[in-house]
């Protein structure tokens, strides 16, 4: 509904509940900390966004094992915004973060890896490196042929990104 004052009001009230009965590093927390931090990155408020993911970041880090799913998953926020600012350097290290903890925990063909490799692919084309990038955009369709019936649209998608990165090689 884009209401998003809403939304970070009710997910302020959701934390300061959570902060009154839980222990200071519960992943709950975290959890709250990462929602407010996507409601400011889609109003465009990037620090305030990064601060929020820093603080869930650092709760997972302190309470869950390096390799956690929601490490991950920390990671790609923390480096969706850093891409939002255009600071793809950053945006990089983060989600290269989060591929390796799914490279560790996940079987080498699972659905989970292709969406790292096309955040990847598109950090590397924004930074204008068509040759990193095509190389994640093919690892992501590799992916998507063994996994996906040939005609599924994601295969389709994917191609089409692959084809649009070989126009600027």
């Amino acid at each position: 509904m884009e209401e998003y004052s809403k939304a970070l009001s009710f997910y302020d009230k959701a934390l300061e509940i959570r902060q009154k009965i839980l222990p200071s590093n519960h992943p709950s927390l975290a959890t709250s900390y990462n929602n407010i931090g996507l409601v400011y990155e889609t109003m465009g408020k990037y620090s305030k966004a990064l601060s929020s993911h820093e603080k869930a970041l650092e709760i997972y880090q302190k309470t869950l094992p390096s390799n956690h799913p929601s490490l991950a998953t920390s990671y790609n926020n923390i480096a969706s915004v850093y891409y939002s600012m255009r600071d793809y350097s950053n945006a990089l290290t983060f989600h290269e973060k989060a591929l390796e903890i799914k490279q560790k925990t996940l079987p080498s063909d699972h659905p989970d890896l292709t969406s790292s490799y096309n955040k990847i692919g598109s950090v590397y084309d924004s930074m204008r490196e068509y040759s990193e990038a095509h190389s994640y955009y093919q690892r992501a369709l590799g992916i998507k042929q063994h996994t996906l019936p040939p005609t599924h649209r994601n295969i389709r998608t994917v191609k089409e990104g692959i084809e649009i990165v070989k126009t600027k090689l």
